[in-house]
């Protein structure tokens, strides 16, 4: 097997039944991901995308097909195994940001290494703040969900997605619920955490944040249609300068 590669599927296959009907999520998929890519995923409603993240989060097993992850077979595993591999090897981003209300940032960012049955970091509070620092919040550690903007929860999120050190960031249209300069900072943070060896998938609807990937990975009735390298990618700081640029232009 391919050692450099965080996910290799083969032959995913998956099926539901609903009611009289058997519903075929997933046909047959083959992908490979090697560490350091930044691969956008996309597809309509009902095309089997989110059933593939699912999978590929550990979230659910195939029907059929081999998964390995970081080297690690996946298919086949217990739930408590599933959980220590979530745990350990992925980290998630999601829409809507799915942090504690009455936490701060710190505590958020923490809560993944609490769940960690190898206790591989001695001191969790130390590493919640490095992730934190990260993403440029170090100095918003104390601070609740809401007394942040969008774009800082967003950005408390990464750092929790971080703070385990993953193999794999899976993100869920992380920028589904913010304006269009925010999704260009997050991007920028994908970026540049991409930059320095994190491997990163995303689910996105839109094409313009597919654009600053590197892969975009099609999906269509449970098979992936089109998988391909993007061509003139976007650079989301680059981007930025020019919103910059422009909003000055305007208030002159």
């Amino acid at each position: 097997m391919n050692s450099t590669a965080v996910i290799r599927t083969e032959g995913l296959r998956k099926t539901y039944q609903m009611g009289q009907n058997v519903v075929h999520a997933l046909r047959g998929v083959d992908l490979t991901v090697e560490k350091g890519e930044m691969i956008a995923v996309m597809g309509a409603s009902g095309s089997g995308k989110s059933t593939l993240m699912n999978i590929l989060g550990c979230l659910d097993l195939p029907g059929e097909g081999s998964y390995f992850l970081d080297g690690i077979r996946v298919d086949g595993q217990s739930r408590n195994a599933l959980a220590d591999i979530r745990n350990q090897k992925i980290g998630f981003v999601f829409q809507g940001f799915n942090l504690l209300s009455r936490t701060s940032a710190l505590d958020n960012v923490e809560l993944p290494l609490l769940y960690d049955r190898a206790h591989r970091f001695a001191d969790t509070k130390a590493a919640a703040a490095k992730a934190l620092d990260r993403v440029r919040l170090g100095d918003r550690m104390d601070h609740h969900p809401s007394e942040l903007s969008g774009g800082q929860q967003q950005r408390v999120a990464i750092a929790r997605a971080l703070v385990t050190e993953p193999a794999l960031i899976l993100a869920d249209e992380p920028t589904g619920n913010l304006d269009s300069r925010t999704s260009v900072e997050v991007m920028a943070l994908f970026q540049e955490l991409n930059d320095q060896g994190i491997t990163i998938l995303l689910v996105t609807h839109e094409h313009d944040i597919a654009d600053y990937h590197k892969r975009i990975v099609e999906v269509r009735d449970g098979v992936i249609i089109r998988d391909h390298p993007v061509e003139d990618r976007r650079i989301a700081v680059d981007d930025l300068a020019a919103l910059d640029t422009r909003e000055t232009a305007v208030l002159v």
